[in-house]
This record gives structure tokens, sequence and C-alpha cells, in this order.
């Protein structure tokens, strides 16, 4: 049975591969130009993006070794959600299981589609507020460095690219604007 997704017809479409964290299929479909071809979507569970601030316009952030890029990368705290949370929930948990910072307020500064040509993958941005420290619980994977630096010094990093994680520049750019800077 055919499904119609805007010019393009799905005529079949397959599993190719699942993990825990991504499931990849290939539709056999009709294009808009009218041929006939594969198209490959990658899903991957949705995810937070977080933005601690304190009162002085300090913004804390996170530098470690990433293996898909082969890396360290400087970015805003970020994780999935969970099937049995809602994104803030998931925002709360993140931002304490990295960083130890539990905040009294979560701005929602909106969502992004990171890569849209062929991930499914929706990101929730929120900019933490009223901070307060503790201690940091991160996954056996996670081996993570917080830095903190002032909010135009990390506007500056998005800039120069030392700041190259999509969500974490999206996320620093919407918090500049939301902040009035």
């Amino acid at each position: 049975m055919n499904t119609k997704k805007g010019l393009w017809t799905v005529i079949k479409s397959k599993k190719v591969y699942q993990n825990p964290w991504i499931f990849v299929k290939e539709d056999k479909v009709i294009r808009p130009d009218g041929k006939e071809g594969i198209f490959g979507v990658v899903e991957m569970k949705p995810g937070v993006s977080i933005l601690p601030i304190d009162n002085e316009g300090n913004v804390y952030l996170t530098k470690e070794y990433h293996y898909a890029v082969e890396r360290e990368t400087i970015e805003v705290i970020s994780g999935g959600i969970d099937q049995e949370e809602n994104k803030q929930e998931a925002a709360v948990r993140e931002l304490q299981e990295e960083t130890g910072i539990i905040a009294d307020e979560l701005v929602d500064l909106g969502v992004i589609d990171p890569f849209t040509t062929v991930v499914v993958s929706p990101n929730y941005l929120y900019l933490a507020k009223g901070l307060k420290f503790s201690d940091a619980n991160p996954e056996g994977t996670e081996n993570i460095k917080v830095i903190k630096v002032s909010m135009s010094e990390a506007i500056q990093w998005v800039i120069d690219s030392k700041i190259t994680h999509g969500a974490s520049t999206a996320l620093i750019l919407k918090a500049k604007s939301y902040l009035g800077m």
C-alpha cells in the first residue's frame, strides 16, 4: 500500500538496522520527479539541550571526547528523552546528571531539527536559571569536564567555530536573543 509523504510516495519501508540509540529504515519511494528510488532515514530518540546561566552572566558548558567525531567538543548539556519522561523532566535529569546543577527555572527556547534531510531527532532547547550546585552523576560512557565562561565568550566561541555542536550553537544564539544581548 502506497503512502504519500509530501511530494514523495512510499511504496514500501523496511528496517535495516536498530540498536538502543538509533533506528535506520530504507524506503522504496517514488520521488517528486516520478522516478523510483530509495531513501534512508535515521530515527533517534528526541533530545534536550540546556544552557545554565548564573546571576553573574556566566554559562556552564561541557567538554567531552565524542567517539563519532573523534575529538573533544565543547557543548551545552545535552541528552536523550527517556520513554517514561517528558522533555522538561529530561532537561532536569540531564542537567543534574552531567553537571550537578539544579535550576529553579527552565525557560523553553523552542525546538530544532538538527539534520532534516535524513535524521528524525527533535531537540528541545532550554535556558536554565536560578542555579544550585551539587554532585554530578554522569553515565559510564561520559567523562565530562564542566567549563564556566561568560555568555559573551560562549557567543564568541560559536562565531569562531570553537563550539560546533549544532544544538549548542542554536541554543547559545537563541539565549543571546532572549537575554537581549
